[in-house]
């Protein structure tokens, strides 16, 4: 009785498969037969050649494959498809997010566990399609092109997994499913780690997805101004602070733009706000304040006055 117990309560737990759910394959996907143990790079071949990207399982094996696990971690992969110069992005949980890829056109790279939560059996594939007919979840998968999957095996596998996914956009593209919480955060930890071009052309295109985001602008502004455009920046940092004057981050950053741009008196006049309020900052964005203020002062002693280019630069100050 008890094991019926837990089999039914099991059973309840099941995610149901949307309704009205339209047919999706993507069939120009390739496949790659994976190796013994080779889950992992067989499926991040298959998505990063789907993205545009020439290689193969065995080039990339050296880079992901750990002989000690027998197996991949999902950081290697996240690391390999940088390296690769392209942008992972961890699905927000659940089967919208999936199906909302699929329907953009992005497989998605999905960790199972198939065996159980106490013994488990990890394992790498690619959706790739979803036949609502059939309740049928479609994979590129170890050795197989297209496996098919009952929506309830194939939701209870992933669910052991933590529902972890990985899409792999083409450049200057972003996952179809997910917020602006969602991706931003993504985008930012990485950022450092991608080529600038690349970065800017992800920003470019959440602010495209959400103009009027804070967080977003700011990324965009600094990512301008980190490929030589001041005034892209400028207008960005001014657009930014007029929707959100209390972003001191963003405050800092206008102001130490203009201060570049030997625009002190401009740069004063937007730090002051961020100067005043300083003792209740976290201790990174008030030492960089603390810092810019200096820095204005400096300059301003020896530059009280404006030079004209920084009416345009600086616009309307907010």
């Amino acid at each position: 009785m008890l094991a019926l117990l837990t089999l039914l309560t099991a059973c309840a737990s099941v995610i149901a498969p949307p309704p009205d759910q339209a047919a999706t394959e993507l069939v120009p996907v390739p496949f790659f037969p994976q190796a013994e143990y080779q889950c992992g790079p067989a499926a991040l071949a298959t998505v990063l050649v789907h993205s545009g990207v020439a290689t193969t399982p065995e080039a990339l094996a050296p880079e992901v494959y750990l002989p000690g696990r027998l197996g991949s971690l999902q950081l290697e992969l996240q690391a390999s498809a940088r390296r690769a110069g392209r942008i992972p992005y961890t699905l927000a949980a659940g089967p919208e997010a999936l199906l909302a890829e699929l329907e953009a056109g992005h497989p998605v790279l999905v960790l199972q566990n198939l065996g159980l939560r106490s013994l488990p059996r990890w394992h790498y594939a690619v959706v790739i399609g979803y036949d609502p007919a059939r309740q049928r979840v479609i994979l590129r998968s170890g050795t197989e092109r297209r496996r098919q999957e009952r929506w309830s095996r194939f939701m209870a596998s992933w669910e052991r997994a933590g529902f972890w996914g990985l899409v792999i956009p083409r450049p200057g593209e972003l996952p179809a499913s997910g917020t602006a919480d969602h991706i931003g955060p993504q985008l930012a930890r990485q950022e450092a780690l991608l080529e600038p071009a690349l970065a800017q052309a992800a920003w470019e295109r959440a602010l495209g997805r959400w103009p009027g985001e804070a967080d977003i602008l700011f990324a965009t502004a600094n990512a301008r101004r980190f490929r030589g455009d001041p005034e892209g920046a400028a207008a960005l940092y001014r657009r930014l602070l007029l929707a959100a004057p209390a972003h001191m981050s963003g405050r800092n950053n206008f102001a130490d733009l203009l201060l570049g741009a030997s625009c002190p008196a401009a740069a004063n006049a937007v730090l002051t706000p961020a100067s005043e309020a300083v003792t209740g900052l976290p201790p990174r964005v008030r030492d960089a304040i603390i810092r810019t203020a200096a820095d204005i002062a400096s300059q301003l002693a020896d530059h009280p006055t404006d030079p004209a280019h920084c009416r345009e630069l600086a616009g309307d100050l907010p």
